[in-house]
């Protein structure tokens, strides 16, 4: 069965007993790790972890419905849980669910993949199967969560705060909700003693933005502004911001223009895109300092550009993870690629 982003709790709760495998899909890291540990939350008991890479997979597809199978060592019950990338896992996947249905769950994070992928097509029509995928939620909606998060800490934050602190976690509230906790523990909040939150208090303590670190490479690159990219790539080197985390920036970013991308018509031109983009803005679903970019970056990647835009980060950020010593060079090498194809889209 298929679930969307608002009624994946729901679902969850209501047939997770007889769910076994659980794909977990979209742009959203954030959400898709929050669905996991809903799952496993609703286990009676989750037992033994079994942590298992796409390369695995791909190296040994028979090894997913062996693990799934077999016994813990104590006879205690156990999970899977798979990070894949794509479609890497889909022969693994096949496998899985050519015999009888694995006794222990089995939970595949896949947040470079969509719900209509080749492996979720596999398990879409299944009873006891659930195919999730979770878009980024606008700025809105995690300012909200952020001010939710923050008044049970202690502490009283307004409307632009919020915003700022999700704007600096990247709209990840695992990021936010940690950062709130060092603000309440900086100001000595709590719920029996609220304190008013300051601009000067998250100066003091708080993480870094965004784009004080990996905003301006990402609208370079998906902009098509060749002529600053070796810039670009001297500044994050020279402040040693980390490869993978570069790229989690930029799979972010799509993460945003996915949504917005889909309401354009067939072939839009620029004067729609930036109707589109300044109406979002209005309706305060995109934030107003990032109008400007995305409408930029939608010019460039739009329809099917933007969907190998998506297997282009995918195949890189599989790259990254399984030759580490050599992350920068292929970094470089794969924004390079993508800024000329911006480029040449305007």
């Amino acid at each position: 069965m298929k679930a969307g982003q608002r009624d994946f709790a729901s679902t969850v709760q209501r047939t997770g007993a007889s769910l076994r495998v659980f794909f977990l899909c979209g742009p959203d890291d954030a959400g898709v790790q929050e669905a996991a540990a809903e799952i496993l939350r609703l286990l009676p008991d989750p037992g033994e972890r079994v942590e298992l890479s796409g390369a695995d997979l791909r190296r040994d597809p028979v090894r997913l419905g062996d693990e799934a199978r077999s016994t813990s060592l104590f006879g205690e019950t156990r999970h899977i849980v798979a990070r894949i990338a794509g479609d890497e896992a889909h022969d693994a996947v096949q496998i899985l669910i050519g015999g009888t249905a694995p006794p222990c769950p089995v939970i595949l994070i896949a947040t470079n993949a969509t719900d209509k992928s080749r492996t979720a097509k596999l398990l879409a029509d299944r009873p006891d199967a659930l195919v999730a995928m979770f878009y980024p939620p606008d700025l809105k909606a995690i300012a909200a969560s952020v001010r939710t998060i923050a008044e049970g800490a202690g502490l009283r934050i307004g409307g632009e705060l919020a915003e700022r602190i999700a704007l600096a976690a990247g709209s990840d509230l695992r990021i936010a909700r940690s950062e709130i906790a060092k603000l309440a523990l900086y100001l000595d909040a709590g719920p029996e003693r609220p304190r008013t939150l300051t601009p000067d208090a998250i100066a003091a303590i708080g993480a870094r933005t965004e784009e004080d670190g990996f905003g301006a490479i990402v609208h370079v690159v998906l902009s098509g502004q060749s002529g600053r990219l070796a810039e670009e790539l001297r500044r994050v080197s020279e402040i040693g911001l980390n490869p993978v985390s570069i790229l989690l920036a930029f799979e972010r970013r799509v993460g945003q223009l996915l949504p917005l991308a889909g309401k354009l018509p067939s072939r839009p031109d620029a004067r729609a895109i930036r109707a589109l983009v300044e109406a979002e803005k209005t309706a305060r679903r995109v934030f107003w300092k990032d109008a400007g970019d995305l409408a930029e970056e939608l010019i460039c990647w739009h329809g099917t550009r933007l969907m190998r835009l998506v297997e282009r980060l995918a195949a890189l950020h599989r790259a990254l993870m399984e030759t580490s010593q050599n992350a920068e060079m292929l970094l470089a090498q794969g924004l390079a690629e993508v800024t000329r194809a911006a480029a040449r889209a305007k």
